[in-house]
């Protein structure tokens, strides 16, 4: 069941009714004692965690915070997501992220250049996506890098089958990956919250094929360093990182 939205700002509850309507959410009048709910206040959409000990907000910030410093110190065309999608030399792919999450990596390769459109399913992740894009494009710093980033709401698997825009040079997929790692080793506690809301990519192994045939030059998939290969499918080569590695595979 998916979390209320909850509007903390009376001004702003046309646009929650709008938000409620575009991604099948319902509308609260008051923050759930515990659980989840998403939330709009006059700083946009997140995310909270309710109850004792719980987390902070997540939302999708792409002109401060982890997505700033990444884009002006994280590397970049040294960077893993890049160098898996084949941003060597002056090349700038157009890329289709077809499992967007929050919308980080995607950010990264717009802000090299790439024409990026982006798939989401989850109806959470979709209305925080849309609010991220829509707070940036009134940033000076970030407005160019988010009119190149273009999000689609629905299942990745049937919107690979059936693409509607113009075939992209590469699909990077990002699957959540259900977390039996460690505890030492888990992800920041906020993610963990987004993680719980949202669930895992349980049909990843699914999207590759369609994957494969839409692309014209390559597949990039992230995964966990020791995670188990996408449908069991050696790819044409891997780049390895501490925590992740990107499996980059031929058009099929």
């Amino acid at each position: 069941m998916l979390p209320p939205l909850v509007c903390l700002a009376p001004e702003r509850l046309d646009h929650a009714r709008a938000i409620a309507g575009r991604h099948g959410l319902a509308l609260a009048d008051a923050l759930p004692e515990t659980g989840h709910a998403l939330v709009l206040d006059a700083a946009g959409l997140a995310l909270h965690s309710l109850g004792k000990g719980a987390p902070g907000p997540v939302r999708v910030d792409f002109a401060g915070g982890a997505a700033e410093w990444r884009r002006k110190h994280g590397g970049g065309r040294g960077q893993g997501v890049a160098r898996a999608c084949g941003l060597k030399g002056g090349a700038t792919p157009r890329v289709l992220d077809a499992t967007a999450g929050l919308g980080r990596d995607a950010f990264v390769l717009a802000a090299l250049g790439c024409e990026v459109d982006l798939i989401e399913r989850s109806p959470l992740a979709a209305a925080l996506l849309e609010d991220g894009l829509a707070r940036a494009a009134l940033d000076a710093e970030v407005a160019a890098i988010a009119a190149r980033m273009r999000l689609y709401r629905g299942g990745a698997a049937e919107l690979l089958a059936n693409w509607p825009g113009a075939r992209p040079e590469v699909i990077y997929l990002d699957p959540m990956f259900p977390d039996t790692r460690r505890k030492s080793a888990l992800s920041k506690k906020e993610m963990q919250a987004f993680q719980a809301v949202v669930g895992a990519d349980l049909d990843a192994d699914a999207l590759l094929a369609p994957a494969r045939a839409l692309a014209l030059e390559r597949v990039a998939v992230k995964r966990p360093r020791h995670a188990p290969l996408l449908a069991g499918l050696t790819p044409a080569y891997s780049l390895e990182g501490d925590s992740v590695r990107f499996d980059v595979y031929l058009p099929g």
